[in-house]
């Protein structure tokens, strides 16, 4: 980074606006640390750039996934008339935080910010694993260097072991710190502290596994690691010799060891860590399956309300929503559409308090980021509630804005009896809502003058959808009361305003005038092809009598009754039709339901509130974290035969069943990060398994609770599952902080398809609740699938 003119500049400082609105604009200090990691700002009066040292907030520069230039944001946007594009700047931040809006004082303090983050942020992008764990020490070290001395006494070693969440006696503590100091000066320069480090990280766990198949204790011979890559990691035999020498030659470390065509512990060991060496096979993390196949026969990335950024009642409309969704691969989004003024449409969550954004502005936005993480068909599903003459503008803008992106007829031109598959549509949106007549009317010239602007503009009536699932609610509260009398007052507190709320908001849709049907322009239907959303009467109706084109919502407590009354029926409808599961009206907090259930069904589009962190999203990050994180997953082969019938309550029923045998041995967590802020605190970690599958699936069980260790806590605890649907499976490895008296606190997590596990020995690398890295913390385990007679 030396000789960098925009990196010493950030080094030096700068004084630039946060803008948050157009009438919230404040002065911050912001300044790049020594380390070139961290970015710390603070309030400050711009003559005397003296802050006032109540609002010092660092973020790192890991933290930051992007920087966009000029007015690339709302808010920026807002002020245009205000600041010249060539002063203003965003930095966009991992997971679900908000972003940075910047306004430098000129184009040149603004330039040297955004070159100066994107070089960081490449360097960062570009680091080894050994390089991340040099900048992980690194950082440790300024955190106990308390007096910034460039040492580190035994004071500030018994701190940094708490900050590392190690409980250590302290005999044990001085007696490495005496071994570290070689200069014996009472204290721990850089390369001392290294070896400290080294020393308090020693994995004995890993050690021992290396000496079970080193025939002299000291290295792996090129016979010794091919015996392990065969017995243990259970890598194809006739490729084993290969690997063996790629892998000694990429992760080795000694040229000495090279040379004898061996493996150090040092290379066993980031080996074991590296991406070859993980859970997920790495073959499944690239684009690996079919995908010629018709389009419903995939899972597909799905949003719901898109737009929204918190609760579906107050929270902010945004085109920020599907920024974030279409870089997490989505390929499904939704969009709310109301008539506006001046003749523009807009975008809301219709007749509550939550902000308004422009269709236009959403279209665009689509237009722009569609195709930057995937290249295959996004599927703009649409909520219509718009005007005649309002629909004819919607119209202009995606015909305009999109242009040859907006699938505008079929591949052909020519009647098709099936659907084209996400390989065909590649770069292709495709609108999903009302249109008048069919498919095979508009592309025969066959429809009448008159039915051009008749019948329902929108397939979603969300007040009888409030009336269906408060029935449901009610229904389920009256069987739960039974041999009990409570009230809402049993309830907890914050349960008791969900439930208020949401009484509130069913109160004020079921109190709104019953709507005459709407009609609907053709400019508008001529933009639907394969998307044709129709009304569910029954999947006898839908046999006899539907088009493939032509597809169904339902809200989730719709599709649990029919997945209970005819679970395989709803198996073979998806083989044929697509089909959206959304959340309930009464979730208004932004919740998710368990998409499992769903997907258990066939179901494609299975839509999920993105901005919500937690077991769900984790599911659904989990399932499309394959494929080259395509936003397309190829359903398994039984679900997507119309010759047979699979029923997810009764997997063992279809031809090829073979249950399987999931044995795990969790060995060991490394660096697990603090969850309790009081520095005294220290992790008392324990690991649950959970399988999420099929219903005869679902199971989950947990290790031992460690005491006070969050940094090498060891198990050796073994969990056993079977496993009856392997290819509808997910695992998630869930790492919490033990509490006998309150609820544990979460820690990590990962979730990834049984079908792409790799066996044997390897690593997990945890993930925090918003789903991004929280490097170096991981689990260390042992993985077995045997088939079960």
């Amino acid at each position: 980074m030396a000789g960098d003119d925009n990196l010493q500049s950030m080094i030096v400082g700068t004084v630039m606006r946060k803008i948050k609105s157009r009438t919230w604009k404040k002065q911050r200090y912001f300044r790049l640390q020594e380390d070139c990691m961290t970015i710390w700002y603070k309030e400050c009066h711009v003559s005397s750039l003296v802050g006032n040292n109540t609002s010092s907030a660092p973020f790192s520069v890991s933290d930051v996934e992007a920087v966009r230039e000029g007015h690339q944001s709302e808010v920026l946007l807002s002020i245009a008339d205000e600041f010249p594009p060539d002063r203003c700047f965003t930095l966009v931040f991992r997971g679900r935080r908000g972003n940075l809006d910047l306004v430098a004082d000129s184009a040149d303090e603004a330039q040297s910010w955004i070159k100066g983050m994107r070089k960081l942020i490449e360097n960062l992008e570009n680091m080894g694993d050994s390089e991340k764990l040099d900048q992980w020490i690194g950082d440790w070290f300024k955190k106990a260097d308390k007096n910034n001395d460039g040492r580190m006494n035994f004071q500030e070693v018994r701190v940094l072991l708490k900050m590392m969440n190690v409980e250590m006696n302290e005999h044990h503590a001085h007696r490495l710190f005496m071994m570290a100091d070689k200069s014996q000066t009472g204290s721990l320069e850089d390369d001392e502290f290294v070896l400290f480090y080294k020393m308090l990280t020693q994995r004995e766990d890993v050690l021992r596994v290396f000496q079970e198949y080193s025939g002299d204790g000291q290295k792996l011979s090129l016979s010794d690691l091919e015996e392990f890559l065969r017995e243990e990691q259970l890598e194809d035999v006739d490729v084993v010799q290969q690997l063996a020498m790629e892998l000694i030659e990429r992760y080795e470390p000694s040229d000495t060891a090279k040379t004898l065509k061996a493996m150090s512990i040092d290379g066993f060991l980031i080996y074991l860590m590296s991406p070859v060496g993980s859970v997920f096979r790495p073959r499944q993390q690239n684009l690996y399956q079919d995908m010629n196949q018709p389009l419903c026969h995939y899972f597909i990335s799905s949003s719901h309300n898109t737009y929204l950024m918190e609760d579906q009642l107050r929270g902010p409309s945004s085109v920020e929503g599907y920024i974030r969704a279409l870089k997490r691969g989505c390929r499904c989004v939704e969009v709310d559409c109301w008539d506006g003024t001046n003749g523009e449409p807009i975008v809301y969550h219709g007749h509550t308090f939550t902000s308004k954004i422009l269709f236009k502005d959403v279209v665009s936005t689509l237009g722009k980021y569609a195709f930057k993480v995937s290249e295959y068909p996004v599927i703009l599903s649409m909520e219509n509630h718009c005007s005649v003459e309002q629909q004819r503008v919607m119209a202009h803008h995606l015909n305009t804005i999109l242009g040859d992106k907006l699938l505008k007829s079929t591949l052909d031109r020519k009647i098709p009896i099936s659907f084209p598959s996400p390989e065909e549509l590649k770069g292709k949106i495709l609108l999903k809502g009302k249109k008048i007549g069919g498919l095979e009317d508009s592309l025969s010239g066959l429809m009448e003058p008159e039915d051009t602007l008749t019948g329902e503009v929108s397939d979603e009536d969300e007040a009888a959808e409030i009336d269906e699932d408060n029935l449901h609610s009610n229904s389920l509260r009256r069987r739960a009361k039974v041999g009990s009398q409570w009230t809402y007052m049993d309830w907890s507190p914050v349960r008791a305003v969900q439930m208020f709320t949401s009484s509130l908001y069913q109160f004020h849709f079921l109190s709104l005038p019953q709507k005459s049907k709407q009609r609907l322009s053709k400019e508008l239907s001529d933009c639907v092809v394969y998307c044709k959303s129709v009304h569910f009467s029954s999947f006898k109706h839908s046999r006899m009598h539907s088009k493939f084109y032509e597809i169904s919502s339902f809200t989730e407590s719709k599709a649990r009754k029919l997945l209970r009354e005819a679970g395989a029926e709803f198996v073979l409808h998806n083989a044929r039709q697509l089909t959206r599961v959304y959340p309930s009206g009464l979730r208004t907090d932004s919740s998710n339901f368990n998409p499992q259930e769903m997907w258990n069904t066939g179901t494609q589009i299975v839509a999920l509130n993105f901005q919500t962190a937690g077991l769900e999203m984790d599911l659904n990050d989990g399932l499309f974290s394959q494929n080259g994180g395509c936003g397309y997953v190829l359903k398994p082969e039984y679900m997507r035969r119309l010759d047979k019938r699979f029923d997810p309550e009764v997997p063992q029923n279809r031809d090829g069943y073979q249950p399987l045998s999931f044995c795990i041995q969790v060995i060991s967590a490394q660096q697990l990060p603090k969850v309790n802020i009081k520095e005294s605190s220290v992790v008392d970690p324990f690991v649950r398994v959970e399988i999420h599958g099929v219903p005869l699936d679902q199971a989950k069980q947990e290790t031992r609770y460690i005491d006070n260790n969050g940094f090498n806590p060891v198990w050796y605890d073994t969990l056993r599952f079977t496993i009856h649907a392997p290819e509808l499976a997910l695992v998630r490895f869930v790492v919490e902080d033990y509490d006998k008296a309150s609820r544990n606190d979460f820690v990590g997590q990962y979730t990834l398809p049984f079908s792409c596990i790799q066996q044997g020995y390897r690593h997990i690398h945890l993930l925090s609740r918003d789903g991004t890295s929280i490097h170096p913390a991981s689990l260390f385990v042992h993985l077995r699938v045997t088939k079960l007679v």
